[in-house]
Parts: C-alpha cells; sequence; structure tokens
C-alpha cells in the first residue's frame, strides 16, 4: 500500500522494504520513536540495544534528509509524526525432523516506515512545557526564611516525639486494659 503526503505539506517519508527481520520486533522499536523530536530519536535508536535499532535509524536518517533536500524544511524544528511498520513476504523455509517429518521455518520481513514533520502545535506545547518546566528562582531572602523555618521545625518534632515514644507503651496497655485484652 503507498502512502502519499500532499505537496504543500510540511512532512517527508521514507520507507525501507523487505527488511528482513519480524515486524512484531520491529514494531517494539518504532513505538519507543513515534511523536518524538528528530534528535531525541535519533538518540533513543542508537543506544538501543535490540537489532531492529539499526533499520529504523537509517530509515529516520533517511526521511530527515528528504525532508531537507525535497521539503526544503530545517532539521531542527522536525518530529517524528508518524511511524509504523507492515508485514512484509515470507519466506518459507523446512527443516528436517525426526522419522522423515520436516516443519516449516517461516523467515519474515518487514516493511518500515517514518513520516517526519513540522508540527506547529506540537511544537507551541512542547515550547509551553519547558517554560512551565522551569525552576522558579527565590530572591536570597526568601530562601534563608524557609531554610530557618525548617530548622525550628526539626528541633520542635524531635522535642516531641521522645516523650510520645514512652506515652505510646502506656496507652497500648490502657488500650488493651479497656478492650479486655483482646487485639
Amino acid at each position: 500500500m503507498a502512502y502519499k503526503i500532499a505537496p504543500d505539506a510540511q512532512q517527508a517519508i521514507a520507507t525501507a522494504r523487505y527488511i528482513r527481520m519480524s515486524p512484531t520486533k520491529a514494531r517494539q522499536v518504532v513505538d519507543l520513536i513515534r511523536g518524538r523530536h528528530v534528535e531525541d530519536a535519533r538518540r533513543v535508536l542508537t543506544f538501543n540495544e535490540r537489532a531492529a535499532s539499526e533499520p529504523v535509524l537509517k530509515v529516520l536518517n533517511s526521511a530527515i534528509a528528504n525532508a531537507e533536500a525535497n521539503r526544503g524544511l530545517p532539521g531542527d524544528e522536525l518530529i517524528v509524526a508518524r511511524a509504523w511498520v507492515d508485514e512484509g513476504p515470507t519466506l518459507k523455509r523446512f527443516r528436517p525432523r525426526a522419522q522423515g517429518r520436516a516443519t516449516r521455518i517461516r523467515k519474515r520481513t518487514c516493511h518500515i516506515s517514518v513520516v517526519v514533520g513540522r508540527d506547529e502545535e506540537l511544537l507551541e506545547r512542547l515550547v509551553e512545557r519547558v517554560e512551565t518546566d522551569k525552576p522558579k528562582r527565590r530572591s536570597k531572602t526568601t530562601a534563608k526564611k524557609t531554610t530557618a523555618k525548617k530548622t525550628t521545625a526539626k528541633k520542635t518534632t524531635e522535642k516531641t516525639t521522645k516523650p510520645k515514644a514512652s506515652s505510646k507503651a502506656s496507652t497500648t496497655s490502657k488500650e488493651s486494659t479497656e478492650n479486655g485484652g483482646e487485639e
């Protein structure tokens, strides 16, 4: 099935066909990069130990090159818009077994497709998330006040916990006598 992208769309596609790998194994790797920024996706694929990472990385690099060369899109603004793995033809082989029998060996292939593009809404959300994740700076005077409050709070809790420990033993004995010795 051929997937086409509109000529005016801010996206580019790359596909690797007949990759000698099970589609289920390739899908596990493709799921890791879907929706990520391309640099983040490259990093994930580079350090992932699965065998499917290599062909998926090649397809991702090809899609980025297609976006830059054919569509004129800046490479640093691209995200993995869509990525999927389709099943290719299965090579059927036979393995000899005991007593003249044979079992079928299925050597599966897959087609890996990656679409990269500029998603304005997603870029805006990412910028908003980065701005909200920035830690708010406190002035030095408020930082000193909060640390002073913490130290006084620790001192008061230490003083109050010591008598409570001894009173807990007496209260548990009182409760057990009130309950008739049942716990």
